[in-house]
C-alpha cells in the first residue's frame, strides 16, 4: 500500500522511455543550444504509458467527491446537478469552435442565442435590460455597483458612496463594495432572521447609494417586507440591489423588479445549473431598471432589422468589464437549461428546492434545532424556510462533538458536508437543491440522526472520522504553517 492512500504519484510509477502519446517527427531543423544556455536540461517530468496514465487519473477521480457521485448539501453555494444535455449543447461545433474575434456577421446563431438569453433573464427578473459580460457573481455585484455609481455621478449626487447591507446578506457583498470604492455599513437583522427596518431607516441618508439584500437571505428566510424596504430605500433617493445568489428559491414565483429591486445579478451555477466555479469559468449576468441602462457595460448584443450586432454606442457606459463578450459556453448552458425547463419548469425548480429543504428540516429538527425555524414539536408549515436552512445541534456539541466531527462523519457516509460555521458559529447550513430524490434526502437525514445517536453512546468513533477515506484527518494548522509544496 502506497504512503499516499493507495494511489502512487506519477513520479512513483514513472518508467524510463514510457510514453502516453506518439508525436510526429519534427519538421524543423534541430538547433544546438548556445553555450550560454548550456545549463538547460530536459524537465524532470514523469514518463508514463498511456494506459497507466488513464488508470491513474481514473483512480484519482474515484477518490474525490463530485456532484455526479455524491450529495452536496452546501448551503449558500448551491452545488447541484449539471444536466448532460447542456454539455452536449455547448459542445456543438457552431458554439465550441467559435473564435472570440470572429465578426458578428459570421456567428449570427451564437449572437441570437445571447440576445434571446438576455430577453429570458430580463423577463425572469422583471427588469428592463440585462448585460451578460460579468464572469462571476461577485463580478456582477461589482459591475452593478459601478453602474449605480455612474448613475449618481451623472445626476450630480457623487456624495452617495455608502452601501448598506443586512447582516444576513451574502458574504461577497462587503468585498464587492470595497472593491468599488464604497463604504459598507451593516444593518441588523431581527431574531426571526428578517431585516430590521427600523435600523435600516436610521442609516438611510443622502450619502447612501444602495442597499444590498439577498432574498431569500442566508438564513433561508424570505424577507416578506421587501416591498416596504424598497419604498424606504427609494424615498431616501437610493437604489435597492438584489444579490441573486438565491434566485433558485423564487424563480418563476416572484420577480425582483416587481417587489422594488433596481439592479441584481444572477449566479448561473446556482440558478441555471451551469458548473460551479472553483476558480474556473463562471457567469454573473446583471439586470437593471431603465434608468440604469445607459450605464451598462459595452458592447451589448442587439438586434436591428433582423440582424444581430454589438452595440458600442453608449456614451455613458462604464465601459468593458472583461475581455471579449462574456463567458460564452457557460451562457450556452444557462440558455439550454432555461429552454429545457420552460416557464412552468422554472417555477418547479424553486418549488422543488423549497419542498426538499423543508422536508429535510422537518426530518432532523428534533435533534438539529433550527434557530430561525419552528420548534421541534411544531410543523415546518408554521415557520417554513426557503431553499436552505440553518441547524445548530447544541445538545450534540455539549457532549463534546464538534461541527467538524459531524462533517467528517458525513464524509464517511458518502455525503459532502454542508456549509459549517456560517453565517453563525456552530451551525450546519444545509441546502438540498431541487436535484435530489427523496431517497437521497432520507439517506442524508438518516446519516445525521445516526451521528446524533452515536453521540449519546460513545463520541470516540466520531472524533476519529473519517475512517473509510484514502486520507484521514489532516493537521490543518500544521499544513498552513509548514506547507509541503513539491514532491521530493
Amino acid at each position: 500500500m502506497s504512503s499516499h492512500g493507495g494511489e502512487p504519484l506519477l513520479f512513483e510509477i514513472s518508467t524510463p522511455s514510457a510514453r502516453a502519446v506518439d508525436l510526429p517527427a519534427s519538421d524543423v531543423p534541430v538547433v544546438k543550444f548556445p553555450d550560454a544556455l548550456g545549463w538547460v536540461r530536459p524537465p524532470g517530468l514523469p514518463e508514463v504509458g498511456q494506459l497507466d496514465l488513464v488508470r491513474h487519473y481514473t483512480h484519482l477521480c474515484q477518490r474525490t467527491f463530485s456532484v455526479d457521485a455524491n450529495f452536496y448539501p452546501l448551503g449558500s453555494c448551491t452545488m447541484k446537478y449539471n444536466p448532460k444535455i447542456n454539455e452536449w449543447a455547448t459542445g456543438l461545433p457552431g458554439f465550441a469552435d467559435l473564435h472570440p474575434l470572429q465578426g458578428p456577421e459570421d456567428c449570427q446563431g451564437a449572437m441570437a442565442l445571447l440576445y434571446d438569453l438576455r430577453l429570458f433573464l430580463q423577463e425572469i427578473a422583471g427588469l428592463d435590460e440585462v448585460c451578460l459580460q460579468p464572469c462571476a457573481g461577485a463580478h456582477g455585484e461589482w459591475t452593478s455597483l459601478k453602474v449605480i455609481r455612474a448613475y449618481f455621478r451623472d445626476h450630480g449626487q457623487a456624495q452617495r458612496r455608502i452601501v448598506l447591507a443586512p447582516d444576513t446578506a451574502h458574504g461577497t457583498n462587503p468585498a464587492s463594495c470595497a472593491m468599488c470604492g464604497a463604504n459598507v455599513v451593516t444593518i441588523k437583522s431581527r431574531p426571526d432572521g428578517l431585516t430590521d427596518l427600523d435600523d435600516l431607516q436610521a442609516h438611510l441618508s443622502h450619502e447612501v447609494a444602495a442597499v444590498m439584500v439577498t432574498n431569500p437571505n442566508t438564513v433561508g428566510k424570505f424577507d416578506s417586507h421587501i416591498a416596504r424596504m424598497a419604498k424606504l430605500v427609494h424615498d431616501a433617493g437610493a437604489m435597492l440591489y438584489l444579490d441573486g445568489a438565491n434566485m433558485n428559491a423564487i424563480l418563476g414565483i416572484a420577480r425582483p423588479g416587481d417587489f422594488g429591486v433596481d439592479a441584481m445579478h444572477y449566479n448561473t451555477h446556482k440558478t441555471f445549473s451551469t458548473p460551479h466555479g472553483c476558480g474556473g469559468p463562471g457567469a454573473g449576468p446583471i439586470a437593471v431598471r431603465k434608468a440604469l441602462t445607459p450605464y451598462l457595460p459595452v458592447p451589448q448584443v442587439i438586434r436591428r432589422d433582423g440582424v444581430y450586432a454589438w452595440d458600442f454606442d453608449r456614451p455613458k457606459s462604464i465601459g468593458k468589464v472583461r475581455s471579449f463578450w462574456g463567458q460564452f459556453n457557460v451562457l450556452v448552458r444557462a440558455y439550454a437549461y432555461i429552454r429545457a425547463c420552460g416557464g412552468p419548469g422554472l417555477r418547479n425548480v424553486s418549488e422543488s428546492a423549497i419542498l426538499a429543504a423543508n422536508y429535510l428540516a422537518q426530518r432532523i429538527k428534533h435533534v438539529y434545532p433550527l434557530p430561525y425555524g419552528p420548534a421541534a414539536s411544531e410543523p415546518m408549515a408554521s415557520n417554513p424556510c426557503a431553499h436552505e436552512f440553518i441547524a445548530v445541534p447544541q445538545a450534540i456539541i455539549d457532549r463534546g462533538v464538534t461541527i467538524m466531527d459531524i462533517a467528517k462523519n458525513l464524509i464517511d457516509r458518502g455525503f459532502h458536508p454542508p456549509t459549517v460555521h456560517w453565517p453563525v458559529h456552530d451551525c450546519l447550513m444545509i441546502e438540498p437543491t431541487e436535484s435530489e430524490s427523496k431517497a437521497t434526502l432520507d439517506a442524508f437525514a438518516d446519516g445525521l440522526l445516526d451521528i446524533a445517536a452515536q453521540s449519546n453512546v460513545d463520541i470516540k468513533p466520531l472524533k476519529e472520522a473519517p475512517l473509510k477515506q484514502p486520507v484521514r484527518r489532516l493537521d490543518e494548522v500544521g499544513a498552513a504553517r509548514n506547507p509541503v509544496l513539491r514532491w521530493k
